[in-house]
C-alpha cells in the first residue's frame, strides 16, 4: 500500500483515524498503531509480514540481553551487539543481495556455483532494518532504555508513516513520545498540512516528471541523442526529488497528526553550492545514519589522511550498494566519495574565491551526472549516456518520434523549478517580519524550528503584531491552506483517474 493510492486515502487513513482518536488511553493507542502498520504492510507483502513480525522479536530479544549484561562496554554485551548486527545484516544481504552475489561471483567462475534464487525484495527492508539497528546500538551504547514491551518496540519499527520509505527514524528520536506524546488540534492541522504538500508533490509533480522519465531512459542513447538524455536525466532529477521528498512529507505529516516529531529528511538540496552541502540536505536521515553508525565508530576525520580517505570511501560505497543490488549503484556512491574528498582538498578553496553561482552550476553539474549514473543500469548503458551527453550521437540521435512525447511537457519545467525552490518559506519569513515590523530580520530558507519540519506555507508570528496586520496574516494563512485543499482535491481526483502511480524508493 502507498499513501497516494485509492485504498490509502478513502478507506485505510479514514479507518485508522476513527479508531485510533477513539482509543481513550495511549498504550492502546499504541496497539492500534501497530495493528494497523502490520496490516498496511501485510496488503502489499502477504508473504513477508512474517519477516518484520521475526525482525521485531528478534531485536527486542537482543536489546533485552544486551540490557541484562550491565553497564560499561563488556565482552558479553559486545558479542551479543555483533550478533545482532550479524543476524540483521544477513537477513538484508540475504533478501537484497543474494542474486547479485549469485550472478556476478558465476559470471566470474563461468559456471553456476551459486543458485540464483530470484527473491523479491521485501518492501522497506532497508529502512525497517536500518531503524532495529539504531535501537539495538543506542542499548548497547546507554543512549537509551531497553523496551521492556515487545509491542511498542513492534510499533516503532513497524510504524505505517515511515515503515516502507523512511525517513530513518532512530528510537531515541521518539523514546519519550511512545508513551507520552500528546496529539493536538494544532498538531494534527500541521501534520494535515505537510501530508497535503507531500501528496501534491508525489501525485501533481514526481508522477508528472517520471511520464517523460520513463519514456525516454529505457532508450538507447544514439536513438535521443544529447537532447533526448538530457531531458531524460533531468525529468528523472525532478521525479527522484518530488517522489521522495514528497513521501517524506507525507510520513512526517501523518506522524505529527498522532504526536510523533519525526525528523527532516529534505531541506530544498538542489539549492547546494556542493557535492557535500548537497548530502546535507538530501535524504538526512540516511546520512545521519551512516554518519553516526560507520563514519564515527571508524574513526571519522580525527585519523591520518589516508584512514580519513579510507574511511570516506568505505562510507559511500555503502551508501550506494545499500541503494540497490547493482553495480551502478555501487559506482553512483563512489562517485560521491570521490568529489566530496576533491572539494576537501581542492575543490572548494578554488569555489569559495568565486561567485556564488559559480558553485551552483558546479553542483548542478555533479547532480545531474550523478544521477545519470544512478538512472542508466548496466554499465555499458551508463558509458553510453555518458558519451552521449557529450555529443557522440548527435543533437537529435536517429530518431526524433521521442519528442512528440515530450513537448507537452515543456511547459512544467518551470513548475518543477519552482518547487524544488524555497521560495514558499522565504515567503512566508518575510510576511512575518512585515507582521512583526522588523524588516532586519534574516531571511531562513529553512522551514524548520531545529530539525523538526514544519509546513512551509504557514505564517507564524513570535512577537507583538499590530491588529491590522494580524488580520492580513490570518487571510495569508486562509488562502495558502484554501490552496493546499485545491492540492489535495487535484491529486485525489489524479490518484482515482490514473493507474501510474510508481514509487522509485520502494526498490531500496
Amino acid at each position: 500500500m502507498v499513501f497516494s493510492s485509492s485504498a490509502f486515502l478513502f478507506a485505510f487513513l479514514p479507518a485508522f483515524c476513527a479508531v485510533y482518536f477513539a482509543m481513550p488511553w495511549r498504550p492502546a493507542k499504541n496497539v492500534v498503531l501497530l495493528l494497523f502498520s502490520l496490516l498496511f504492510y501485510a496488503w502489499g507483502e502477504p508473504v513477508y509480514v512474517w519477516l518484520m513480525v521475526a525482525s521485531i522479536c528478534l531485536n527486542w530479544l537482543f536489546a533485552f540481553i544486551i540490557g541484562k549484561c550491565g553497564g560499561g562496554k563488556t565482552a558479553p554485551k559486545r558479542f551479543w551487539l555483533v550478533a545482532a548486527l550479524a543476524a540483521n545484516l544477513l537477513v538484508l544481504g540475504f533478501y537484497k543481495y543474494q542474486g547479485f552475489l549469485a550472478e556476478n561471483v558465476n559470471r566470474a567462475l563461468g559456471e553456476e556455483f551459486i543458485a540464483e534464487l530470484n527473491l523479491a525484495l521485501p518492501i522497506g527492508i532497508s529502512f525497517f532494518t536500518l531503524q532495529a539497528i539504531t535501537y539495538v546500538v543506542d542499548v548497547y551504547r546507554g543512549e537509551v532504555k531497553v523496551q521492556k514491551n515487545p509491542l511498542y518496540l513492534g510499533m516503532y519499527i513497524a510504524m505505517f508513516p515511515q515503515l516502507v520509505a523512511g525517513p530513518i527514524v532512530r528510537y531515541a528520536d521518539i523514546e519519550h513520545e511512545i508513551d507520552n506524546r500528546r496529539a493536538t488540534l494544532e498538531g494534527f492541522a500541521q501534520g494535515l498540512r505537510l501530508f497535503c504538500v507531500g501528496l501534491g508533490k508525489k501525485v501533481l509533480l514526481a508522477n508528472t516528471a517520471g511520464v517523460l522519465a520513463d519514456s525516454l531512459l529505457p532508450r538507447e542513447a544514439a536513438e535521443i541523442g544529447f537532447v533526448g538524455c538530457f531531458s531524460g536525466v533531468a525529468a528523472y532529477t525532478f521525479q527522484i526529488y518530488f517522489d521522495f521528498s514528497g513521501y517524506s512529507d507525507m510520513a512526517i505529516g501523518l506522524g505529527k497528526m498522532m504526536g510523533f516529531e519525526y525528523p527532516r529528511n529534505f531541506n530544498y538540496p538542489y539549492t547546494s553550492k556542493s557535492a557535500t552541502e548537497f548530502w546535507r540536505r538530501w535524504h538526512m536521515s540516511l546520512g545521519g545514519f551512516f554518519r553516526d553508525y560507520v563514519y564515527i565508530p571508524l574513526g571519522g576525520n580525527r585519523v591520518s589522511t589516508p584512514r580519513f580517505v579510507a574511511n570516506t570511501m568505505i562510507v559511500w560505497g555503502l551508501t550506494g550498494i545499500w541503494h540497490g543490488a547493482a553495480w551502478n549503484f555501487l559506482l553512483w556512491g563512489l562517485y560521491w566519495g570521490v568529489l566530496i574528498l576533491l572539494e576537501k582538498f581542492f575543490v572548494m578553496r578554488v569555489l569559495d574565491r568565486l561567485p556564488r553561482f559559480v558553485s551552483h552550476i558546479w553542483c548542478i553539474v555533479l547532480f545531474f551526472f550523478g544521477w545519470l549514473l544512478f538512472a542508466v543500469t548496466g554499465l555499458s548503458n551508463v558509458g553510453e549516456w555518458f558519451c552521449a551527453m557529450f555529443g557522440a550521437y548527435g543533437w537529435l540521435g536517429t530518431s526524433t518520434l521521442w519528442e512528440l512525447q515530450s513537448w507537452s511537457y515543456v511547459s512544467l519545467v518551470p513548475v518543477f523549478v519552482v518547487g524544488s525552490l524555497p521560495w514558499a518559506p522565504w515567503l512566508r519569513k518575510k510576511i512575518q517580519a512585515w507582521a512583526e515590523g522588523d524588516p532586519h530580520r534574516a531571511i531562513v530558507a529553512a522551514p524548520q524550528k531545529g530539525n523538526a519540519a514544519v509546513p512551509p506555507c504557514q505564517v507564524v508570528c513570535e512577537g507583538p503584531v499590530p491588529a491590522g496586520r494580524a488580520r492580513a496574516v490570518t487571510a495569508v494563512n486562509v488562502l495558502a491552506d484554501v490552496a493546499l485543499l485545491a492540492v489535495f482535491v487535484l491529486s485525489c481526483m489524479s490518484v482515482v483517474s490514473s493507474s501510474y502511480n510508481p514509487f522509485i524508493y520502494f526498490q531500496f
